[in-house]
């Protein structure tokens, strides 16, 4: 059916013209797709379900932050321990309000495997088209990858389905290998429009700044690489190895994720990025605190800001015999933590 069209002077200038547009959307997107782009914690009622009324809310408070995107479902606790119809569903919520963002909605689109992870593209394929074009993905490797070839197989099967750039997050477990930087540089390759964008996140610290040392020089076809693991070494990635930005659940941190990244785009022209990441590495010392692991803060905060009415958690029941099955947990601290809590991540975003 292309026959005529590709045949002669004519054809050589539309194809070229593709490219060229193809070249465009890559380039805008890559200039967009990068910042501070925390992880929204999951809230629930009483009764343990979804509180998606919560979780529209507290993307709200985490958009007027200031922050460059915003995402939800991708912890483990989102990504584990909810059902592909409570995924949807409250990327559905998500999905409605992001036209007023400011930031963009990246939604994650993952799960146990392949097929659970494109079933969730196609939904936010849907949203996209219906809600926010803008919206953009995250996708770590699916539960069942075991080889560089599945992780292969299960790109490419998503690169069928997403029609907008899919940032990888490089690490699920430690049953599923890391994606070698010569797989995302392929992957890149074949589909400029889909991949190149990672979130650098392999367990051992050492081993993720060598990695994106060769990401970083495999620009292009890679683009934005972001730091992950909390934040905790992003100043030092920024600075000395050239990462672009942040992904991790720290929505109750977002005033001071912006500010940083504010700092770091002005080349620190005022010199006080240093205190601006003492005060963010203050605050994400709570978990050392505060019980709860990533969460536990973050339940207090959002509760004493009114933004969630619990601090109610599902959690792993035994992870070693079954990752997807869990319990309720309350999280109950007396009025001191609470005011720790609140003395440390309490920085106003402008």
């Amino acid at each position: 059916m292309f026959n005529h069209g590709i045949h002669g002077r004519h054809g050589i200038v539309a194809l070229a013209f593709i490219a060229g547009v193809a070249l465009s959307f890559c380039v805008k997107a890559a200039e967009a797709v990068r910042g501070a782009y925390p992880i929204l914690t999951t809230p629930y009622l009483a009764d343990g379900s979804v509180d998606y009324d919560s979780l529209v809310k507290e993307a709200e408070w985490v958009d007027a932050a200031g922050v460059d995107g915003i995402i939800w479902p991708q912890s483990d606790d989102s990504v584990d321990l909810l059902t592909t119809d409570e995924k949807m569903r409250g990327m559905s919520a998500l999905a409605e309000r992001s036209a007023a963002f400011s930031a963009r909605l990246c939604l994650g689109v993952q799960g146990r495997g392949t097929e659970e992870m494109l079933a969730l593209a196609r939904h936010g394929e849907e949203l996209a088209a219906r809600h926010c074009r803008r919206i953009v993905f995250i996708s770590r490797p699916a539960d069942d990858c075991r080889t560089q070839e599945d992780l292969e197989c299960c790109y490419e099967a998503l690169a069928a389905v997403a029609k907008r750039p899919v940032i990888i997050q490089t690490y699920n477990g430690d049953k599923c290998p890391a994606p070698t930087v010569e797989l995302l540089v392929r992957l890149a390759t074949r589909h400029p429009a889909v991949y190149g964008w990672i979130k650098e996140e392999v367990r051992d610290g050492f081993e993720a700044n060598r990695r994106m040392k060769a990401e970083l020089a495999a620009r292009p076809p890679l683009k934005t690489i972001f730091s992950a693991w909390g934040g905790w070494q992003w100043l030092y990635q920024a600075r000395r190895l050239g990462s672009e930005g942040v992904i991790s659940e720290r929505a109750a941190l977002a005033p001071m994720l912006a500010e940083i990244w504010r700092l770091m785009e002005a080349k620190d022209a005022t010199g006080a990025l240093d205190a601006a990441y003492a005060r963010y590495l203050l605050a994400i010392n709570m978990m050392q605190t505060v019980p709860g692991d990533l969460r536990g803060y973050q339940l207090v905060f959002f509760k004493e800001k009114g933004v969630f009415k619990t601090t109610v958690s599902r959690v792993c029941a035994d992870k070693a015999k079954d990752p997807y099955k869990w319990k309720l947990e309350v999280l109950e601290v007396d009025d001191g933590v609470k005011a720790e809590v609140m003395r440390r991540c309490s920085v106003e975003g402008r």
